[in-house]
Protein backbone atom coordinates (compact mmCIF):
# COMPACT_ATOMS: atom_id res chain seq x y z
CA UNK A 1 0.00 0.00 0.00
CA UNK A 2 1.10 4.01 -0.25
CA UNK A 3 -0.33 7.00 1.25
CA UNK A 4 -2.66 7.54 -1.43
CA UNK A 5 -4.39 4.20 -0.14
CA UNK A 6 -4.83 5.71 3.07
CA UNK A 7 -6.53 9.21 1.78
CA UNK A 8 -8.90 6.70 -0.84
CA UNK A 9 -9.79 4.13 1.61
CA UNK A 10 -13.13 3.13 2.47
CA UNK A 11 -14.40 5.79 4.88
CA UNK A 12 -17.35 2.45 5.54
CA UNK A 13 -15.69 -1.29 5.82
CA UNK A 14 -17.66 -4.30 5.61
CA UNK A 15 -17.45 -6.37 9.04
CA UNK A 16 -15.20 -9.46 8.17
CA UNK A 17 -13.88 -8.25 4.61
CA UNK A 18 -10.95 -6.21 4.32
CA UNK A 19 -9.33 -6.64 7.15
CA UNK A 20 -10.85 -9.15 9.90
CA UNK A 21 -7.92 -10.73 12.65
CA UNK A 22 -4.31 -9.19 13.07
CA UNK A 23 -1.42 -11.79 11.69
CA UNK A 24 -0.61 -13.34 15.23
CA UNK A 25 0.73 -16.38 13.00
CA UNK A 26 3.22 -14.35 11.59
CA UNK A 27 6.74 -14.84 13.17
CA UNK A 28 8.27 -11.31 13.42
CA UNK A 29 4.87 -10.23 14.51
CA UNK A 30 4.49 -12.84 17.43
CA UNK A 31 8.09 -12.27 18.79
CA UNK A 32 6.81 -8.21 18.96
CA UNK A 33 3.91 -9.26 20.33
CA UNK A 34 5.69 -11.98 22.84
CA UNK A 35 7.41 -8.11 24.73
CA UNK A 36 4.08 -6.95 24.33
CA UNK A 37 2.84 -9.79 27.04
CA UNK A 38 5.85 -9.80 28.82
CA UNK A 39 5.47 -6.12 29.81
CA UNK A 40 4.80 -4.64 33.07
CA UNK A 41 4.36 -1.36 32.11
CA UNK A 42 0.72 -2.04 30.79
CA UNK A 43 -2.41 -4.16 30.88
CA UNK A 44 -2.73 -4.39 27.17
CA UNK A 45 -1.44 -7.25 25.78
CA UNK A 46 -1.44 -9.45 28.56
CA UNK A 47 -2.29 -7.91 31.83
CA UNK A 48 0.45 -7.73 34.42
CA UNK A 49 1.57 -10.10 37.39
CA UNK A 50 -0.07 -8.95 40.17
CA UNK A 51 -3.32 -8.83 38.26
CA UNK A 52 -2.43 -12.57 36.89
CA UNK A 53 -2.21 -13.96 40.40
CA UNK A 54 -5.57 -12.61 41.53
CA UNK A 55 -6.76 -13.96 38.28
CA UNK A 56 -5.29 -17.54 39.43
CA UNK A 57 -6.62 -16.88 43.02
CA UNK A 58 -10.53 -16.05 42.14
CA UNK A 59 -10.29 -19.66 39.29
CA UNK A 60 -8.56 -21.78 41.48
CA UNK A 61 -10.65 -20.83 44.76
CA UNK A 62 -14.04 -20.37 43.12
CA UNK A 63 -14.06 -22.52 40.05
CA UNK A 64 -11.90 -24.86 41.02
CA UNK A 65 -12.61 -25.03 44.46
CA UNK A 66 -9.65 -25.31 45.80
CA UNK A 67 -8.44 -28.63 44.11
CA UNK A 68 -6.58 -29.58 41.20
CA UNK A 69 -8.16 -30.51 37.95
CA UNK A 70 -7.74 -30.31 34.13
CA UNK A 71 -7.71 -26.92 32.86
CA UNK A 72 -7.48 -25.91 29.02
CA UNK A 73 -6.50 -22.15 28.45
CA UNK A 74 -7.31 -21.35 24.85
CA UNK A 75 -5.52 -18.28 23.33
CA UNK A 76 -2.91 -18.87 26.35
CA UNK A 77 -0.19 -16.32 25.35
CA UNK A 78 3.10 -16.98 26.57
CA UNK A 79 1.94 -19.37 29.37
CA UNK A 80 1.09 -16.85 32.18
CA UNK A 81 -1.80 -18.61 33.95
CA UNK A 82 -1.39 -22.09 33.21
CA UNK A 83 2.07 -22.10 34.98
CA UNK A 84 0.51 -20.50 37.88
CA UNK A 85 -2.27 -22.46 37.89
CA UNK A 86 0.24 -25.47 37.46
CA UNK A 87 2.11 -24.57 40.92
CA UNK A 88 -1.32 -25.24 42.39
CA UNK A 89 -1.68 -28.58 41.16
CA UNK A 90 -3.56 -28.29 37.78
CA UNK A 91 -3.15 -29.84 35.03
CA UNK A 92 -2.83 -27.50 32.55
CA UNK A 93 -3.04 -27.06 28.82
CA UNK A 94 -2.50 -23.91 26.64
CA UNK A 95 -3.45 -23.31 22.66
CA UNK A 96 -2.25 -20.42 21.21
CA UNK A 97 -1.86 -18.94 17.81
CA UNK A 98 1.75 -17.11 18.50
CA UNK A 99 4.59 -18.93 17.78
CA UNK A 100 7.03 -17.14 20.04
CA UNK A 101 4.90 -16.90 23.02
CA UNK A 102 4.12 -20.76 22.68
CA UNK A 103 7.89 -20.88 22.57
CA UNK A 104 8.32 -18.98 25.68
CA UNK A 105 5.36 -21.04 27.65
CA UNK A 106 6.96 -24.22 26.87
CA UNK A 107 10.27 -23.13 27.68
CA UNK A 108 9.90 -21.41 30.92
CA UNK A 109 7.29 -24.34 32.07
CA UNK A 110 10.37 -27.01 31.55
CA UNK A 111 12.68 -24.81 33.42
CA UNK A 112 9.97 -24.55 36.35
CA UNK A 113 9.78 -28.50 36.04
CA UNK A 114 5.67 -27.94 35.71
CA UNK A 115 4.03 -30.61 33.41
CA UNK A 116 2.19 -28.11 30.72
CA UNK A 117 1.73 -28.66 27.18
CA UNK A 118 1.41 -26.09 24.77
CA UNK A 119 -0.12 -26.61 21.88
CA UNK A 120 0.74 -24.02 18.63
CA UNK A 121 -2.47 -23.82 16.22
CA UNK A 122 -5.84 -22.23 15.53
CA UNK A 123 -8.73 -22.36 18.21
CA UNK A 124 -10.91 -22.50 15.07
CA UNK A 125 -9.15 -25.85 14.19
CA UNK A 126 -6.97 -27.44 16.76
CA UNK A 127 -8.98 -30.37 18.89
CA UNK A 128 -9.67 -29.08 22.81
CA UNK A 129 -9.36 -32.70 24.27
CA UNK A 130 -11.61 -34.28 26.06
CA UNK A 131 -12.76 -34.09 30.10
CA UNK A 132 -11.47 -30.62 30.93
CA UNK A 133 -12.98 -29.88 34.07
CA UNK A 134 -12.62 -25.88 33.12
CA UNK A 135 -11.96 -24.16 29.31
CA UNK A 136 -10.89 -20.77 29.94
CA UNK A 137 -10.93 -17.81 26.94
CA UNK A 138 -9.31 -14.81 28.63
CA UNK A 139 -9.44 -11.14 28.01
CA UNK A 140 -12.31 -10.92 25.33
CA UNK A 141 -10.77 -12.82 22.75
CA UNK A 142 -14.15 -14.79 22.14
CA UNK A 143 -15.80 -11.29 20.73
CA UNK A 144 -13.02 -11.80 17.67
CA UNK A 145 -14.51 -14.42 16.13
CA UNK A 146 -17.31 -14.24 13.44
CA UNK A 147 -20.50 -15.23 14.95
CA UNK A 148 -20.58 -18.37 13.14
CA UNK A 149 -17.36 -19.58 14.23
CA UNK A 150 -18.32 -18.35 17.91
CA UNK A 151 -21.06 -21.23 17.14
CA UNK A 152 -18.86 -23.82 16.10
CA UNK A 153 -16.16 -23.05 18.84
CA UNK A 154 -18.46 -23.20 21.83
CA UNK A 155 -19.99 -26.32 20.74
CA UNK A 156 -16.62 -27.55 20.85
CA UNK A 157 -15.76 -26.58 23.99
CA UNK A 158 -19.15 -27.95 25.38
CA UNK A 159 -17.98 -31.34 23.99
CA UNK A 160 -14.82 -31.32 25.58
CA UNK A 161 -15.83 -30.48 29.15
CA UNK A 162 -16.26 -33.23 31.99
CA UNK A 163 -19.69 -33.20 33.12
CA UNK A 164 -19.27 -30.50 36.17
CA UNK A 165 -16.82 -28.94 33.74
CA UNK A 166 -17.19 -25.45 33.39
CA UNK A 167 -16.48 -22.90 30.71
CA UNK A 168 -14.85 -19.24 31.73
CA UNK A 169 -15.81 -16.70 28.65
CA UNK A 170 -13.94 -12.91 30.06
CA UNK A 171 -16.01 -10.71 27.12
CA UNK A 172 -16.25 -7.35 26.40
CA UNK A 173 -19.46 -5.22 27.32
CA UNK A 174 -21.32 -3.91 24.31
CA UNK A 175 -20.72 -0.91 25.65
CA UNK A 176 -17.01 -0.95 25.30
CA UNK A 177 -16.97 -2.34 21.54
CA UNK A 178 -19.25 0.66 20.72
CA UNK A 179 -17.28 3.20 22.40
CA UNK A 180 -14.38 1.87 20.61
CA UNK A 181 -16.33 1.73 17.19
CA UNK A 182 -16.91 5.39 17.44
CA UNK A 183 -13.82 6.36 18.38
CA UNK A 184 -12.78 8.28 15.14
CA UNK A 185 -9.00 8.40 13.76
CA UNK A 186 -6.39 9.34 15.40
CA UNK A 187 -2.41 9.42 14.78
CA UNK A 188 1.01 8.47 16.39
CA UNK A 189 4.86 8.64 15.95
CA UNK A 190 6.26 5.49 17.06
CA UNK A 191 9.97 4.27 17.30
CA UNK A 192 9.06 0.65 17.07
CA UNK A 193 6.64 -1.38 18.88
CA UNK A 194 4.12 -3.90 18.30
CA UNK A 195 3.17 -3.44 14.59
CA UNK A 196 6.91 -2.36 13.24
CA UNK A 197 10.22 -2.76 15.03
CA UNK A 198 11.22 0.22 12.41
CA UNK A 199 10.39 4.04 13.28
CA UNK A 200 6.26 4.53 11.23
CA UNK A 201 3.53 6.38 12.16
CA UNK A 202 0.45 4.73 13.07
CA UNK A 203 -3.21 5.62 12.11
CA UNK A 204 -5.54 4.14 13.70
CA UNK A 205 -9.26 4.11 12.78
CA UNK A 206 -12.43 2.83 13.62
CA UNK A 207 -15.89 2.10 12.58
CA UNK A 208 -18.88 1.40 14.37
CA UNK A 209 -21.61 -0.99 12.48
CA UNK A 210 -24.97 -0.84 14.22
CA UNK A 211 -26.83 -3.23 12.15
CA UNK A 212 -23.95 -6.12 12.98
CA UNK A 213 -22.68 -4.94 15.95
CA UNK A 214 -19.02 -4.80 15.19
CA UNK A 215 -16.34 -2.65 15.22
CA UNK A 216 -13.82 -2.49 12.24
CA UNK A 217 -10.06 -1.53 13.75
CA UNK A 218 -7.67 -0.47 11.22
CA UNK A 219 -3.89 0.51 11.71
CA UNK A 220 -2.16 1.62 8.68
CA UNK A 221 1.04 1.86 9.54
CA UNK A 222 3.83 3.95 7.59
CA UNK A 223 7.44 3.42 7.47
CA UNK A 224 9.08 6.32 8.16
CA UNK A 225 12.02 5.35 5.89
CA UNK A 226 10.34 4.35 2.23
CA UNK A 227 7.24 5.84 3.28
CA UNK A 228 5.48 1.89 2.38
CA UNK A 229 2.48 1.55 3.95
CA UNK A 230 0.70 -1.77 6.09
CA UNK A 231 -2.61 -2.21 7.05
CA UNK A 232 -3.47 -4.29 10.24
CA UNK A 233 -6.68 -4.76 11.27
CA UNK A 234 -9.69 -6.64 13.24
CA UNK A 235 -13.18 -6.86 13.22
CA UNK A 236 -14.29 -7.24 16.89
CA UNK A 237 -18.24 -8.65 17.56
CA UNK A 238 -20.21 -7.12 20.09
CA UNK A 239 -23.14 -9.08 22.27
CA UNK A 240 -25.74 -7.44 24.93
CA UNK A 241 -25.75 -10.32 27.82
CA UNK A 242 -29.26 -11.52 26.19
CA UNK A 243 -26.87 -12.39 23.17
CA UNK A 244 -24.09 -14.10 24.89
CA UNK A 245 -26.54 -16.04 26.89
CA UNK A 246 -28.62 -17.21 23.41
CA UNK A 247 -25.37 -18.14 21.94
CA UNK A 248 -24.44 -19.88 24.89
CA UNK A 249 -27.59 -22.19 25.17
CA UNK A 250 -27.84 -22.88 21.00
CA UNK A 251 -24.56 -24.25 21.93
CA UNK A 252 -25.81 -26.44 24.61
CA UNK A 253 -24.92 -24.71 27.59
CA UNK A 254 -27.84 -25.27 30.15
CA UNK A 255 -26.83 -22.12 32.40
CA UNK A 256 -24.52 -18.57 32.40
CA UNK A 257 -23.59 -16.80 35.53
CA UNK A 258 -22.29 -13.97 35.48
CA UNK A 259 -19.95 -13.00 38.43
CA UNK A 260 -19.64 -9.06 39.27
CA UNK A 261 -16.15 -10.56 41.44
CA UNK A 262 -14.34 -11.42 38.91
CA UNK A 263 -11.32 -9.05 39.31
CA UNK A 264 -10.69 -6.33 36.61
CA UNK A 265 -8.49 -3.46 35.71
CA UNK A 266 -11.64 -1.27 35.31
CA UNK A 267 -14.55 -2.83 36.75
CA UNK A 268 -17.86 -2.68 35.12
CA UNK A 269 -16.04 -0.50 32.37
CA UNK A 270 -14.74 -3.19 29.54
CA UNK A 271 -14.72 -6.76 30.54
CA UNK A 272 -16.63 -9.04 32.32
CA UNK A 273 -17.06 -12.72 33.17
CA UNK A 274 -19.61 -15.07 32.25
CA UNK A 275 -19.06 -19.19 33.55
CA UNK A 276 -21.02 -21.49 31.39
CA UNK A 277 -22.15 -24.46 32.67
CA UNK A 278 -23.29 -28.14 30.64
Amino acid sequence: MKLFDIVSRDPNPEPWTEVSKIPWDDPDFSSRMLREHLSQDHDAASRRISMIDRHVDWIHSRIMNGEGGRILDLGCGPGLYCTRLAELGHDCTGIDFGPASIDHARRTSQESGLDCEFILGDLRETPFGADRDAIMLLFGEFNTFHPDDSRAFMRRTRDALSPDGRVLLEVHTLDAIRTRGNAGPSWSAVPGGLFSAQPHIRLDDFTWHEDSQTSIDRHFVIDAASGDVTLYGTTTQAYSRSGYEELLHEAGFSAVEWHEDWPNVNPGADLEMLVAIP
